[in-house]
């Protein structure tokens, strides 16, 4: 790489998209990987696969769901052309699913609905980690285009009733063990299986919002693709 190559590169323009398409690569190997091993443990095992997902993928599922908190920091310093609010609905729900509720209690991490919720989640980010991540490098492929911006419309509202009877079975958990239950020093107490219950009508408040950004942005992103084609 001659100096005038190196010093393109070093243009901030550059080292976004670099990063970008790091971050995007990673999440799509992470994702990828559990997805494949569902499948593989499942077809190999079969339902005795279920039981043990969590343990079998839970470390990698922590990784990515961690780092995806950085699509916030992406879309507030301007480096990823996003929504705020929507990601943040989207992210905060689950890491809420996955860390309070599936990860805080044994016994939920054994029930058919996780790994229901995990391969829906996988799906869905294998297709958009996939598409930004092409995106980056300029390139675009019909189908994915229109894939990544359709799964979600079926899978989405499936993911939060999984999400919403995730939380309907970890409730007699948390009222028997009371975990996350805590008296404040007011003289206040929190009752953790109350604060869920709340959560839970919050769910399909925040579902509907999300689902008519997700479906105003499909709109629009197919619109300009139609146009490019056109154009071409």
């Amino acid at each position: 790489m001659g100096p005038g190559a190196l010093s393109a590169w070093l243009q901030p323009r550059y080292m976004k998209n670099a990063y970008l398409f790091t971050y995007y690569l990673i999440q799509f190997c992470g994702h990828s990987w559990i997805f494949t091993n569902m499948i593989v443990r499942f077809f190999s095992f079969g339902k005795d696969s279920v039981v043990d997902t969590f343990y079998a993928i839970g470390l990698v599922m922590r990784f990515c769901q961690s780092i995806s908190l950085l699509e916030l920091l992406h879309i507030f310093v301007g480096i990823e052309s996003n929504y705020f609010l929507p990601r943040f609905l989207q992210l905060t729900e689950r890491i809420i699913i996955f860390f309070v509720v599936i990860t805080s209690q044994e016994e939920i991490q054994q029930k058919y609905v996780v790994c229901v919720l995990f391969i829906f989640w996988n799906l869905l980010d294998m297709v958009r980690y996939t598409y930004s991540m092409l995106a980056i490098l300029g390139i675009s492929y019909d189908v994915l285009t229109w894939l990544s911006q359709t799964l979600w419309l079926p899978i989405y509202p499936l993911c939060v009733l999984a999400e919403a009877f995730a939380i309907y079975q970890s409730l007699p958990y948390f009222e028997s063990v009371g975990t996350y239950s805590t008296m404040l020093p007011s003289a206040i107490s929190i009752y953790f299986p109350y604060v869920l219950k709340i959560y839970l009508m919050m769910l399909f408040i925040g579902m509907y919002f999300t689902y008519s950004h997700l479906y105003s942005e499909r709109r629009d992103v197919l619109r300009i693709f139609s146009i490019k084609k056109k154009k071409m």
